[in-house]
C-alpha cells in the first residue's frame, strides 16, 4: 500500500528545499476529515488522496499542488470548508481544491449538465492557474486504475468521459504517460473482451517483438556512430489502445501489423536531428507521406520531434522518432515540464510564451462563455479536444494550425467571424476550389468573400472546428429566431384584434413585457419568439395583458393542459409509442432519422411546425445543432413498448461463412433483419450494415455483445 513517506521521498528527490512538513500537515487533516469514510473497495478513503498525491508527484509538481491532492476531496465529501482550508494551509492551496471540486450540491437537470458545467468551473479555473486540470488529471488516473470496484454501469460511463475529455486533454497539455495510461484503462472498461484478447495477443508475441526491437536498436545506433552522432535509441511496441485503433482501421489481425513498434532516437542538438534524419533514410527505405517535421512546426502543446516512417529489417514497416533530450522531456512531461512555480512564476495567460502555448484554452474559455447550452458545450471541447493539426499559409505566409478535415469555411471563420459568414469561396495554390476541398499540409490559401453570401445549414455537415459549427449555429438561430418574432408578432396582432385592442398599443405601454414577466420570461421579444415557436399561445398571452373582465369577446376557456400540448393537438391526436411531452402523453412526436432514439436512450424533444415534437438522442449532432429555445422536456413513457428500428454496423474479417455465422446469431436471438448492406473492403475485411427492430436499449446491447463474440467480428457499432 502507498505511504505517505513514499510520496515525500519523491517530493524531496525533485525538490530537496521542498517543505514537506506541511505535506504531512495536509494529509493529518485529510486522515481525520476522512476518518471513518471506505472506499467501495473496502479500503480506507484517504489511500484515494495518497494516490492522487502520489501522482501529482510523479509530475514534479509543487508542494501546494501536493497538499491540494491530498485535500482534494474533503470539501466535497467531509464537512470541512473552502474557508477552513485557507485559514490552515493558505488561500492558495484552498484556490486549488477549489477549482477540482465538483459543482456536487447544485441540482442539475441532466448528467451531461453537471459534467458541463463542472467542466467549465474548471476551465475557469485553468485560465487563472494551469494546476488545476493537472491536479483533476491526477485524480482522474488514481479513479481509472481503481475502478474495478465500481459497478460496470458506472465502469462504463466513466471510462467513456475520460476517453471523450481527459485522455485528450491530457494529450492537450501534452503528458503523454497520462494519455496513454488514459486510454488504456478506458479502453479496458469500454471494450473488455477487445482488451482480453489483445492482452493475450500482445503476451505471445512479447518474445519475438522483443528480439526485433533489440536487432534494429543495435542497428540504429551502430550506423549513428559510425556517422560520428552521439544517440541514444529506445524501442517500444505502441500502447494497446492505439494498436487496436490501428486493427480496427486496417481490419487485420496484430499478427499482420507491422508498424505498431515506434523507435525513439536522442541526439544532443537539433542539427543532429537532421543528420540523424539522413542516417535513417539512407539505410531505410522511407514510405512517401510519413515524414512529419514537428520541429519546424512544433504542435500547439509545443511538441517537438521528427517522425518518419521506413520498410525496416523484415520487409515491416516501422516508426522513428527524432529528438533533443529537452524535446523528450517536453513530449513526456508536456506543461510539467514547463513548470516555474519553484521560481515564484505562476502561468500568466497574457505572456506571449504563454498565449502560444495555450491558445486552444483561450479558445475553450471563449465557448464556455458563448456556449449555454450544455449539450453543444461537450460536444464542441469533445470536437477540439481530439483534433490533429495540419497546417497551412495565408497568401501573407503566416501559418494556421486547423484540425485535419478542415476546409476553406474553417479557416475564413479562424481568420474573423464576419469572413466565414460571407465566405464564397476559395483559392488553393492558386487554383479555385470547392468549399469542401479538404485543406492539406502545406497549402496556400486565399479566402474570397462576397458580401451576397451567408451560411447556410449544409455548411454545418462539413466543417471541422468547433469555431464554426458554433458561428455559423448562432447565425442561422439568430435567423430563425427573427422569422419566430415576426411570426408571433402576426399572431399576436390577429388575437388581439378579436378584442379590439391595438397591438401597438400594448407594445407602447409595456403590456408586453409585463406579460413577458408573469410567463417567466426575460422580455417582451423573448414573448415574441415563443409565440412564434409555438411554446406558448396567443390566448395565453390575451389571459396576462387583457383583465378578466374586459373579455367579453373572449371564446369559451382553452383547456387547462399544457400549451405546447394544446398547440399540437390542434395538428392531430395521436397515441404516440411511448413519449412523454413535458408530462403529456398524447402530444404528436416523431423520432429523428438521424439517431433513431430507443428506449433507455438519453432523449431531448425539440418543436418543429406543423409536425409535432422532433425526438433526439441527447448528444446527436443534427439535434446539437438545433436553436436551444425550441426544447422541451421529453421521456419515454415505460407503460408503452414497441419496437424501435435500428442499424448497426458490424465490420468483420472477409472470409467465406462469417456472414452466414452473423445471420444465424440474429436468427437465434429472435431478431428479423429488415434490412442488410454487405460490402467488401479490398478483400481483407468486409462493412456489413443491418437494420431491425428492437424493444430498447438492453435489449441492443445484448445482441451487440453477442455479436461481437463471433470469431472474425473486430467491430460491432450503432449507427
Amino acid at each position: 500500500m502507498l505511504r505517505l513517506q513514499d510520496i515525500l521521498h519523491k517530493v524531496s528527490d525533485y525538490n530537496p528545499s521542498a517543505d514537506v512538513a506541511i505535506i504531512q500537515r495536509a494529509y493529518d487533516f485529510a486522515a481525520k476529515a476522512h476518518d471513518g469514510q471506505l472506499r467501495r473497495s473496502g479500503d480506507p478513503f484517504v489511500v484515494h488522496p495518497l494516490g492522487v498525491a502520489s501522482t501529482i508527484a510523479d509530475l514534479k509538481l509543487d508542494v501546494p499542488s501536493v497538499c491540494a491532492g491530498l485535500l482534494h476531496d474533503c470539501v466535497e465529501d467531509t464537512s470541512a470548508t473552502t474557508e477552513e482550508l485557507s485559514k490552515v494551509f493558505g488561500s492558495e492551496v484552498a484556490f486549488l481544491v477549489d477549482g477540482v471540486t465538483k459543482l456536487g450540491k447544485i441540482a442539475w437537470n441532466t448528467r451531461e449538465e453537471r459534467q458541463a458545467e463542472n467542466f467549465r468551473k474548471m476551465l475557469l479555473a485553468m485560465a487563472r492557474d494551469i494546476r488545476v486540470i493537472l491536479i483533476k488529471l491526477a485524480d482522474r488516473v488514481d479513479n481509472m486504475r481503481t475502478l474495478d470496484s465500481m459497478p460496470a454501469e458506472k465502469q462504463e460511463r466513466i471510462a467513456q468521459e475520460t476517453m471523450d475529455i481527459y485522455a485528450p486533454l491530457a494529450n492537450r497539455l501534452g503528458i503523454q504517460w497520462v494519455k496513454i495510461e488514459l486510454e488504456d484503462l478506458s479502453f479496458k472498461y469500454l471494450f473488455r473482451k477487445d482488451y482480453d484478447d489483445l492482452i493475450g495477443k500482445v503476451s505471445k508475441y512479447h518474445k519475438e517483438r522483443q528480439k526485433y526491437i533489440d536487432d534494429v536498436t543495435k542497428t540504429l545506433k551502430t550506423e549513428l556512430h559510425q556517422a560520428n552522432i552521439e544517440c541514444e535509441v529506445k524501442g517500444r511496441p505502441k500502447h494497446l489502445w492505439s494498436i487496436h485503433q490501428k486493427m480496427k482501421r486496417t481490419g487485420r489481425e496484430l499478427e499482420q501489423l507491422f508498424d505498431i513498434v515506434a523507435f525513439r532516437v536522442l541526439v544532443d542538438s537539433v542539427r543532429a536531428c537532421y543528420e540523424t534524419l539522413g542516417v535513417v533514410h539512407s539505410k531505410w527505405t522511407p514510405i512517401p507521406g510519413r515524414f512529419k517535421d514537428f520541429i519546424a512546426l512544433p504542435k500547439p502543446n509545443m511538441y517537438q520531434s521528427l517522425h518518419t516512417s521506413v520498410i525496416g529489417p523484415r520487409g515491416e514497416r516501422m516508426e522513428v522518432q527524432i529528438r533533443t533530450p529537452e524535446m523528450h522531456r517536453v513530449a513526456e512531461e508536456g506543461i510539467a515540464a514547463h513548470w516555474r512555480y519553484k521560481e515564484g512564476r505562476s502561468f500568466d495567460p497574457r505572456e506571449e510564451k504563454d498565449q502560444k502555448r495555450f491558445a486552444w484554452l483561450r479558445q475553450l474559455m471563449e465557448w464556455q462563455r458563448d456556449l449555454k447550452d450544455p449539450t453543444e458545450f461537450i460536444e464542441t471541447v469533445k470536437i477540439d479536444l481530439f483534433a490533429d493539426e495540419v497546417y497551412v499559409f495565408t497568401p501573407k505566409g503566416d501559418v494556421k494550425a486547423l484540425p485535419q478535415g478542415a476546409n476553406p469555411i474553417d479557416l475564413a471563420y479562424l481568420v474573423h467571424t464576419e469572413v466565414g459568414h460571407h465566405c464564397s469561396g476559395a483559392r488553393v495554390n492558386g487554383l479555385i476550389v470547392p468549399l469542401r476541398y479538404t485543406l492539406r499540409n502545406g497549402d496556400t490559401v486565399e479566402i474570397i468573400t462576397s458580401p451576397n453570401q451567408k451560411p447556410n445549414k449544409d455548411w454545418l455537415k462539413y466543417v471541422a472546428t468547433s469555431s464554426a459549427k458554433a458561428k455559423i449555429r448562432n447565425y442561422l438561430r439568430a435567423e430563425t429566431r427573427e422569422r419566430s418574432k415576426t411570426l408571433g408578432r402576426e399572431l399576436l396582432e390577429r388575437e388581439f384584434k378579436r378584442y379590439g385592442i391595438g397591438f401597438a398599443k400594448v407594445l407602447k405601454g409595456g403590456d408586453l413585457d409585463r406579460a413577458a414577466e408573469t410567463l417567466h420570461l426575460s422580455s417582451g421579444d423573448d414573448l415574441l419568439i415563443a409565440v412564434g415557436y409555438g411554446k406558448i399561445l396567443p390566448a395565453d398571452v390575451i389571459e396576462a395583458v387583457v383583465p378578466e373582465d374586459k373579455r367579453q369577446l373572449l371564446p369559451e376557456p382553452a383547456p387547462t393542459a399544457n400549451p405546447i400540448t394544446q398547440l399540437i393537438r390542434k395538428v392531430t391526436r395521436r397515441q404516440t409509442a411511448g413519449i412523454k411531452v413535458a408530462g403529456e402523453d398524447d402530444v404528436l412526436v416523431r423520432f429523428a432519422k438521424c439517431c433513431s432514439p430507443l428506449p433507455g436512450d438519453p432523449i431531448v424533444g425539440f418543436i418543429t411546425r406543423g409536425r409535432g415534437v422532433s425526438v433526439h438522442t441527447l448528444g446527436c449532432q443534427k439535434g446539437v445543432d438545433q436553436d436551444p429555445d425550441r426544447r422541451v422536456d421529453v421521456e419515454w413513457d415505460g407503460k408503452l413498448k414497441s419496437p424501435r428500428p435500428v442499424s448497426i454496423e458490424v465490420v468483420c474479417a472477409d472470409k467465406p461463412g462469417l456472414l452466414a455465422s452473423i445471420s444465424q446469431s440474429f436468427n437465434d436471438l429472435g431478431v428479423n433483419i429488415s434490412q442488410a448492406n454487405c460490402r467488401s473492403m479490398d478483400g481483407v475485411k468486409a462493412v456489413n450494415t443491418f437494420q431491425f427492430a428492437v424493444s430498447d436499449l438492453e435489449h441492443l446491447k445484448s445482441i451487440m455483445r453477442t455479436l461481437q463474440k463471433i470469431n472474425g467480428v473486430y467491430s460491432v457499432a450503432r449507427i
